[in-house]
């Protein structure tokens, strides 16, 4: 593993190799390990682009870029960038090379039915056979050469992760979302809870101008046999449910729990829930209706 990067010191990773061999899922998967991620930027523009990242205040210091043979004639100037980048102080680059033999190079562009950037009339193969020639030197470069041919993504994302990510491990977050359903679905959850048969605050006068954040109204919602079998029983189904998205490779699940309003009970359970994994996981939690209470 490597040794944590100088507190000013720039690390880029630059993302090239054959077309179809899962540049775009590496590009999401740095994405997630939280890279600033440029597609397809001409060689020499990135170290102008680099140049003036490291004059700004711009505190984004992991970039990963990917370059490939889309650039055309601008790609035979991706040496000669790659050199003025492994001379720059303060960034430490890496050259990350994805290689698929061309059988399944085939069977992918088939599938897609997307035609190779090098493919002249159509002839699939014979781009192929060009741009492995083109790239021949680039591959020579590169720190670390990936061969894509039998992997899934998600396999490859697990491979960069290990190699790229400073824990380790894949990046995961955990997000608990209370929601009113007066007010629509979050279109974003990965599950959603309707918990509108728990005894609602809404109707003792005290409570009701109160949201789950205030001590009164969690105490209330939570005393309560069926919320306490609820708990009980939603526990157990996120002690399963929760590592089998990690080890997916999903960089994050989001839970939804909906009440009327977004203002009591859904509020209170995103809260509980959120205290009983946030040692266990990066964890936030986000009330989006708790403010459009009106009167």
């Amino acid at each position: 593993m490597d040794q944590p990067q100088a507190v000013n010191e720039y690390e880029v990773v630059i993302i090239t190799g054959m077309s179809g061999a899962g540049k775009t899922v590496a590009m999401q998967c740095f994405e997630d390990m939280g890279f600033y991620c440029i597609d397809n930027l001409p060689p020499e523009l990135f170290v102008t682009f680099l140049d003036l990242m490291m004059k700004s205040d711009n505190q984004m210091r992991r970039i990963a870029a990917v370059m490939d043979t889309r650039g055309g004639s601008l790609f035979d100037s991706m040496v000669t960038a790659l050199e003025g980048l492994f001379k720059m102080e303060d960034v430490k680059t890496s050259l990350l090379f994805l290689d698929s033999d061309n059988e399944a190079l085939v069977k992918r562009y088939k599938e897609t039915r997307r035609s190779h950037p090098l493919s002249e009339g159509g002839v699939l193969l014979e781009g192929i056979r060009k741009e492995r020639h083109l790239l021949t030197e680039i591959k020579g470069l590169s720190r670390s050469i990936i061969d894509t041919s039998k992997l899934k993504p998600k396999q490859l994302r697990e491979k960069i992760t290990r190699e790229f990510s400073e824990a380790g491990e894949p990046n995961f977050t955990l997000n608990f979302v209370s929601f009113g359903f007066k007010h629509g679905m979050p279109i974003d959850a990965d599950v959603v809870f309707d918990v509108r048969f728990l005894p609602n605050p809404f109707y003792l006068e005290e409570l009701r101008p109160l949201t789950g954040l205030n001590r009164e109204v969690s105490d209330y919602v939570l005393k309560w046999s069926d919320t306490k079998e609820l708990i009980e029983k939603l526990t157990d189904l996120f002690k399963f449910l929760i590592p089998q998205y990690k080890q997916e490779g999903k960089g994050q699940a989001v839970i939804a729990f909906g009440c009327t309003g977004g203002q009591h009970r859904s509020v209170t359970l995103a809260e509980y829930f959120t205290g009983v994994f946030k040692d266990d996981y990066p964890t936030h939690v986000s009330h989006r209706d708790v403010e459009k209470r009106k009167g």
